[in-house]
């Protein structure tokens, strides 16, 4: 079994992240698509691509979501907002269908509103598509009034002993804001978005929009039987060496329904030895693995919530663990300071009145320490928001 080491490890990923040296503006949808790049909070995604196409700005990526229409939000993996390329909706939503018995994703919290209502998830998931096609010709703002106007449009189909409990005030933390109803439909809008019925539409302002696939492109979303496949390859060949558990954690699947995916391409897979633990790749993989060319890009701040930081074997990216917990929020991530490969750092940046002011913490010391200054400035000209200072803390 070959044994590789964390060098060819993260030089892999580098390479396979696209972060390994700068690219131009006709590989967007190749950058993009290698495995999504996620939306939460809202930019994260412009981040990502800044950082592997520096030369795209803001303006022309909200053109390729929202003119040219060649990438698309939607919920995808873990049930998160993703912006990934609209021909390969298949792989980020199709492929994310639970089959027969197989949890959805993202839905386990909704036992407490079932509970209160004493209704089956299935029934209620069935009313939810009976109604949910309007969206073919609305467009709704905000993901609160999405919620309950959804909520309402299903309200004459449920029975009506539980009408008053479908109307009461949400137990979910939103009492004055959100119905029973309104939660339910909120738990079932990844099921639904994974069949095409519901995507993001163009930003106004602070607020999302929301329609459906069919009424944002101009056709129905059609699944494809090899989705699952091209799935399982992409995050292997972002994320291998890899395992079964590793891949189920990325998409916030349950283990049932990850194995059944993992299985789809294991005559394509090889097992290797990696930070001492059997793991797996593609054969197709092993060439690059084994013979790495050095990247062109050493340092680089990287959003909080870049692909790239999506690696379930956070050890990799930084073998102290006591140092994950300011890394990994919660909630917001800061973002990373990547050399190599290996996050020895972390940075924030804070808005101003008249500016913006970026504070980087290092772990260790680097030889290039000015060129942290001018990845400061570049980012803060990519945002148009003037940088009014940068300390940099060891």
């Amino acid at each position: 079994m070959i044994e590789l080491s964390l060098e060819q490890i993260r030089n892999f990923r580098l390479y396979t992240h696209h972060l390994d040296r700068i690219f131009a503006k006709t590989d967007i949808e190749k950058l993009v698509g290698a495995c999504g790049m996620q939306n939460t909070p809202p930019g994260a995604w412009e981040t990502a691509l800044y950082n592997r196409v520096p030369g795209c700005s803001l303006s022309e990526m909200d053109d390729l979501l929202y003119t040219e229409k060649s990438l698309l939000q939607a919920w995808s993996l873990r049930g998160i907002p993703v912006v990934f390329p609209i021909s390969q909706s298949h792989i980020f939503l199709s492929a994310l269908i639970a089959e027969e018995e197989e949890p959805w994703i993202y839905t386990s919290g909704i036992s407490l509103a079932l509970d209160f209502l004493q209704m089956d998830f299935n029934d209620l998931f069935r009313i939810l598509q009976q109604v949910i096609p309007q969206l073919d010709d609305c467009t709704i703002m905000s993901k609160t009034s999405l919620d309950q106007t959804l909520a309402d449009w299903m309200l004459p189909l449920i029975p009506e002993n539980k009408r008053v409990l479908w109307s009461h005030p949400s137990m979910y933390g939103s009492p004055d804001k959100q119905t029973v109803g309104g939660a339910v439909v909120s738990f079932l809008l990844r099921p639904c978005a994974w069949k095409g019925l519901v995507v993001f539409g163009e930003r106004q302002g602070t607020s999302p929009m929301f329609t459906s696939y069919k009424n944002w492109t101009g056709r129905s979303l059609i699944p494809e039987k090899d989705a699952c496949k091209e799935l399982v390859r992409k995050y292997l060949h972002c994320y291998g060496p890899a395992n079964v558990n590793h891949f189920v954690s990325w998409l916030g699947c349950s283990g049932k329904q990850g194995r059944r995916m993992w299985n789809t391409v294991s005559e394509e897979m090889e097992p290797v030895s990696a930070l001492g633990k059997k793991a797996y790749i593609l054969s197709s993989d092993r060439e690059r693995l084994l013979q790495p060319d050095s990247p062109e890009r050493e340092l680089l701040l990287l959003g909080g919530h870049d692909p790239f930081l999506d690696q379930r074997d956070r050890e990799v990216l930084q073998p102290d663990k006591t140092l994950h917990k300011q890394i990994w929020k919660l909630v917001t991530n800061p973002g990373a300071v990547l050399y190599r490969g290996e996050i020895i750092g972390i940075w924030n940046a804070k808005k101003k009145k008249n500016g913006m002011e970026i504070t980087i913490t290092l772990w260790k010391s680097i030889p290039d320490r000015p060129c942290l200054h001018a990845l400061a400035e570049a980012y803060a000209a990519f945002r148009k928001i003037r940088l009014l200072g940068v300390e940099i803390m060891t």
